[in-house]
């Protein structure tokens, strides 16, 4: 009798989940979201078999799910495999000639197509393209500057080919959504005059929704989301209550191009932005079938 009284109150929570989410796939269905995947999520094959399984779910209940990935370590190891050394400035990679074809061969070869036959395996229909497909996205070399401690004069720093998106047109992706083909894009693009530039994929995503009008754009990552000064979720932000934030040094470090890359796709034509924890299972469900969510959710200024 025990043993049925517990998988009975296993089956009430499973029931209670599904009621819970149920409002929450009326409001999504027919919705675009654009995922950017990346982090420790995407080299853990259990967590990438269930990113997986929550993309094909999201598709199932009639969101059209668009991923955009990253590889930054995958690109490390096979520099070193190839004795190619590269420098960082400020966390960027200088990226020669040799340097980004290995990005473009890892990123829009073994890493893109992994993601895709994941996807497959799931019971979903996946293609894998970069932004080079049907001219998707168009590049500009991405310019930085450093300030000279000697002269105290600002620099630019040559980053090689290293660019950002500068058009995005989305006809090709409309055309997968319309088909139910998930597409899953490398962030690797041509500028202007046909040289490949490799893109940071939270920028690429963050593009490619704002071009979609996205209902959300989401930056997983290895981090809960923006945490207070004690170290408590902030569920839910504004631009004007992120700048105080930032002001205060509550915002910090890596998580400001992060917040720069949701603030600029919801001022370019997303809905919100949401940043959460790709490490834990089915983040991405938890965020948006569930009332208190699993991340930190960006919205447009309420005045």
């Amino acid at each position: 009798m025990i043993i049925v009284s517990n998988q009975k109150k296993n089956l009430q929570k499973k029931a209670a989940t599904l009621v819970e989410a149920l409002p929450y796939m009326r409001r999504y269905s027919g919705k675009t979201f654009v995922i950017k995947y990346g982090g420790h999520a995407m080299g853990d094959e259990v967590l990438a078999n269930k990113f997986a399984e929550d993309i094909v779910l999201l598709k199932q209940v009639g969101i059209n799910p668009v991923v955009v990935h990253g590889g930054g370590p995958q690109i490390g190891k096979m520099l070193e495999r190839l004795s190619i050394k590269t420098e960082f400035v400020d966390g960027l990679r200088i990226t020669d000639k040799a340097t980004v074809e290995v990005a473009e061969m890892v990123l829009s070869g073994s890493i893109n197509k992994s993601i895709v036959d994941n996807i497959s395996r799931a019971g979903g229909r996946a293609v894998g393209v970069s932004g080079k497909d049907s001219a998707m996205v168009t590049a500009t070399p991405l310019k930085r500057t450093k300030m000279d401690p000697d002269s105290n004069i600002e620099k630019l720093i040559d980053l090689g080919f290293v660019g950002e998106p500068d058009i995005v047109d989305p006809t090709v992706l409309h055309k997968f959504i319309e088909a139910n083909i998930i597409p899953v894009i490398a962030p690797i693009a041509p500028c202007d005059n046909g040289q490949t530039f490799n893109i940071n994929a939270d920028t690429m995503a963050g593009a490619i929704a704002a071009a979609l009008g996205a209902t959300r754009l989401f930056l997983l990552t290895d981090v809960e989301g923006v945490l207070s000064k004690d170290g408590e979720l902030m569920t839910e932000l504004t631009p004007k209550e992120i700048t105080k934030l930032q002001n205060d040094g509550t915002i910090h470090g890596g998580m400001i191009p992060k917040i720069e890359t949701c603030l600029r796709a919801i001022d370019d034509g997303a809905e919100a932005s949401v940043i959460l924890d790709g490490r834990v299972e089915h983040a991405i469900l938890l965020e948006i079938f569930t009332e208190r969510g699993a991340g930190t959710l960006i919205v447009k200024n309420t005045d």
